[in-house]
């Protein structure tokens, strides 16, 4: 009977865990499709969950970084939502490719238009965005979602080093280390695979070597033999006359 209650009391506990932990993870949040290397281009993923038992998520509205402006931003199309683009002047203008862009995207609103985001579910919002800034570890998104009852919950908080999570954290893109020069890997690959190709032509070399010393080898030994039975054939031959005469 102990152990039953135990057991019980520790099913209830760990069922208890798991509801706190999946309703503190349940907020809006960004992951790129692979990696968002520094100073390249990537597709980012906006996950955002419904988190309300009697009401659907019908807008989200995501707010870029001013400190590191993005000026290409292509939204992908989701069925069942209308996307609008909001791009700001810059007071600094930034070099793309040798030219100067004097705006970027500040703001990206997803409406429903005959979608919407229904309670226990998530919808994802894609975007392809750069240049990525190669002086920042971390890009801050603060995102606003708006429920069909007018509830309005704003995800804008961001973390402070060694404090707990914050109620409402905004979603935060994690960038990874830039990556390598192209040409140089190129260069080092040609240079790897020309050593390869010249390792191998010398193997291939000394298998031939080998093979024509073992075939005159062999041709040699052919000889030798074909000799040493001409040889006994014929003394055989001079045995028996031999021994003809000597009867005669």
């Amino acid at each position: 009977m102990n152990v039953s209650r135990i057991a019980l009391a520790g099913g209830v506990a760990a069922s208890t865990v798991l509801i706190l932990a999946g309703t503190a993870s349940a907020h809006v949040s960004v992951q790129p499709q692979g990696e968002a290397a520094k100073g390249g281009y990537a597709v980012i993923n906006f996950k955002v969950p419904n988190e309300r038992d009697d009401a659907s998520t019908t807008k989200l509205e995501v707010n870029f970084p001013t400190d590191h402006p993005l000026a290409s931003v292509m939204p992908q199309p989701v069925p069942g939502w209308d996307i609008k683009v909001t791009t700001s002047k810059l007071a600094k203008p930034l070099d793309m490719h040798g030219k100067k862009i004097n705006e970027a995207v500040s703001k990206v609103t997803w409406t429903a238009d005959g979608g919407k985001i229904e309670p226990g579910r998530f919808q994802q919002f894609p975007l392809s965005v750069g240049q990525l800034p190669e002086d920042a570890d971390q890009l801050v998104f603060k995102a606003i979602q708006t429920y069909d009852n007018k509830e309005v919950v704003r995800w804008i908080e961001e973390q402070k080093d060694g404090a707990e999570e914050p109620e409402s954290p905004a979603p935060v893109l994690k960038l990874t280390a830039a990556a390598e020069d192209a040409h140089g890997a190129t260069a080092a690959s040609g240079s790897d695979s020309a050593d390869k190709n010249a390792t191998t032509d010398d193997h291939a070399k000394d298998e031939q070597t080998t093979a024509s010393a073992s075939s005159s080898s062999d041709t040699t030994a052919r000889v030798l033999g074909i000799v040493g039975i001409v040889i006994g054939v014929a003394g055989v031959a001079f045995g028996v006359l031999a021994g003809r005469r000597r009867t005669a």
